[in-house]
């Protein structure tokens, strides 16, 4: 188990597989910008613009906070040290609606160029629950098994017991989670394990602000410092380990009033 930053030379190269600008900050923002700093290669790919995250479609509407929501990633990644970014430009909250075979090969296609040694994404339970998500997850799971090149480690976002004990009252009045979720995984089943020092996440609440239609309403809400304390610790299991997601019926698009 990997649970300091030392740890984090294992992981190697390493390919981020994320469906929303904020994704990819909120679940290994640190986990990245440590890995930057100690040399390693690190990509990030974001399936969306996140151009429905907003509870004010009149004020934002999607082709707007598209562009606003493409610099605000810019300046995220900038401030955790990746340099390599790509988008898919799938529609937001379309996600299963896409041609899967189509986002596999062009995730296929990514990873043939960067060969990372490791892959972070989500689990098939989407973390939060989101259809986009759960989408990505599988498309991500694909291509590191049709690429021809062994040996990736695929670990995917978990939500330890632990963590829910402490901050599930929070996420509901947030409505972070979709109904059913978080599915909660046993902490001696994490294979990531990552308490970040402050100063990591102070840099790391710095990218997450950087997503400011984001998260300034939130980090107003709940103050720097509790904010800092939300999001100071990543977890992973490997490929597997988080249990299939339940079946809820049909999956709507995006819901723009959830946090992320």
């Amino acid at each position: 188990m990997i649970t300091t930053a030392t740890g984090v030379t294992e992981l190697g190269t390493i390919l981020g597989i994320w469906a929303h600008p904020d994704d990819e900050a909120y679940l290994s923002g640190g986990l990245m910008a440590i890995a930057g700093d100690q040399g390693a290669r690190v990509v990030c790919v974001t399936a969306t613009r996140g151009e429905r995250g907003t509870a004010d479609p009149v004020a934002w509407p999607p082709e707007r906070l598209a562009a606003a929501r493409t610099v605000e990633m810019s300046d995220c990644l900038d401030i955790l040290g990746v340099q390599e970014h790509h988008w898919l430009d799938v529609p937001d909250g379309g996600c299963v609606d896409t041609d899967p075979a189509a986002a596999v090969d062009a995730l296929g296609r990514i990873i043939d160029r960067v060969r990372p040694d490791s892959v972070l994404t989500f689990g098939t339970d989407g973390y939060t629950g989101h259809p986009d998500h759960q989408a990505v997850a599988g498309w991500a799971a694909a291509a590191v098994d049709e690429c021809g090149h062994p040996g990736i480690r695929v670990l995917q976002a978990a939500f330890p017991r632990r963590r829910h004990a402490r901050w599930a009252e929070l996420n509901r009045q947030l409505g972070v989670f979709e109904p059913g979720y978080p599915v909660l995984v046993p902490d001696a089943a994490l294979a990531v394990d990552l308490r970040l020092e402050r100063a990591v996440v102070i840099r790391k609440v710095g990218a997450l602000a950087a997503q400011h239609t984001q998260t300034a309403g939130l980090i107003a809400t709940l103050g720097i410092e509790r904010y800092a304390d939300w999001v100071d610790q990543e977890c992973f299991v490997e490929r597997g380990g988080v249990p299939p997601a339940f079946d809820f019926g049909p999956r709507a698009v995006r819901s723009t009033s959830r946090r992320w």
